[in-house]
């Protein structure tokens, strides 16, 4: 074999030996390239269909589109008692479902003050088997039911799934996965028999990476946005509109302290409960799945794009300094 003097000759000689090959990868790289573009395109042009132009271009009005009453579960929550009084704000009367219906009276009393709808409040115990359920029926009953709201009910600290009671754990999952579950099998016959209606669950951000410390509301979440995407793909058809909200940080309202998804002070990223619920509901009728809140909707992005690994170790390195 001749021995290389030169680097450049060797260097032109295995160039045009692998000439074929470097084709071939530029062109796999080039269609990499254009294929992440088209779907960095299509997201950007998602945010715009989903957070922008329903919130510019004038619709019906939602008592015309789904029904002049709603049912809202899970009031306590400030998210959700910012949605009930966005839907009273569009003039829809409000039916709360509550187990404790201190602060869902003054909640109720506010809104048919400032917004003269008529609202009713249901003080159900959904351990008593279906007594709770003949008294929902019967406040729904000759009411156009247009909307169903479930919230899930947050953790007030972050705590491990062995810190965590016995009785606080069974009570969580009861209201998250079981009584939400059960107020959309209330709802939903009536609104099949009209061909109209609106179901809106909102669970958490935390259903599309596990956090550390949030087990049960981690899984109650996830179980409240497949309960969304499977409904919606039974019901669809048939007139409903079944919508997940899966919001991330959400600042505490005055009169309530943070939780462990929520931020002390209000933000970009952390907006107040009713900023949340104008944007959320602007979303309504336009898509099935959202965080309801675009810079939310970026965050979620930029979580997608994370490495699974990457992600349950920087979880570790968390749960170690903290």
């Amino acid at each position: 074999m001749a021995a290389v003097d030169s680097f450049q000759f060797l260097y032109r000689e295995v160039s045009r030996s692998c000439s074929p090959y470097f084709e071939t990868l530029a062109l796999v790289g080039a269609l990499y390239t254009a294929s992440r573009a088209v779907i960095l395109l299509r997201d950007c042009c998602t945010l715009v269909r989903v957070h922008f132009l329903p919130r510019m271009i004038p619709s019906k009005k939602l008592t015309q589109r789904f029904g002049d009453w709603a049912v809202v579960y899970g009031a306590s929550e400030p998210v959700a008692k910012a949605y009930a009084e966005e839907l009273a704000r569009h003039g829809i009367s409000i039916i709360f479902v509550t187990q404790n219906h201190t602060s869902v009276r003054e909640t109720a009393a506010s809104l048919s003050q400032s917004y003269g709808v008529e609202t009713v409040v249901v003080l159900a115990d959904f351990s008593l088997d279906q007594a709770a359920s003949k008294t929902i029926k019967e406040a729904m009953r000759g009411k156009d039911i247009g909307f169903l709201v479930n919230c899930v009910e947050s953790m007030s600290s972050p705590q491990s799934l062995i810190e965590v009671p016995e009785q606080a754990l069974l009570d969580l999952l009861n209201k998250n996965v079981a009584v939400a579950t059960l107020m959309t099998r209330l709802v939903l016959p009536g609104m099949v028999e009209r061909s109209r209606g609106a179901v809106v669950n909102i669970s958490s951000g935390a259903c599309c990476r596990p956090l550390p410390g949030r087990v049960t509301l981690t899984a109650s979440a996830g179980y409240m946005d497949q309960l969304s995407r499977a409904l919606h793909l039974e019901y669809s058809g048939r007139g409903i509109f079944v919508q997940s909200l899966i919001p991330f940080q959400i600042a505490s309202s005055e009169q309530q302290p943070s939780t462990s998804t929520q931020a002390s002070t209000p933000g970009w990223f952390a907006p107040k409960p009713e900023v949340y619920a104008r944007h959320a509901i602007s979303t309504l009728g336009v898509t099935n799945r959202t965080t309801g809140y675009w810079p939310h909707t970026l965050q979620y992005g930029l979580m997608r794009c994370v490495p699974e690994w990457i992600w349950v170790l920087g979880s570790h390195v968390l749960i170690s300094s903290s």
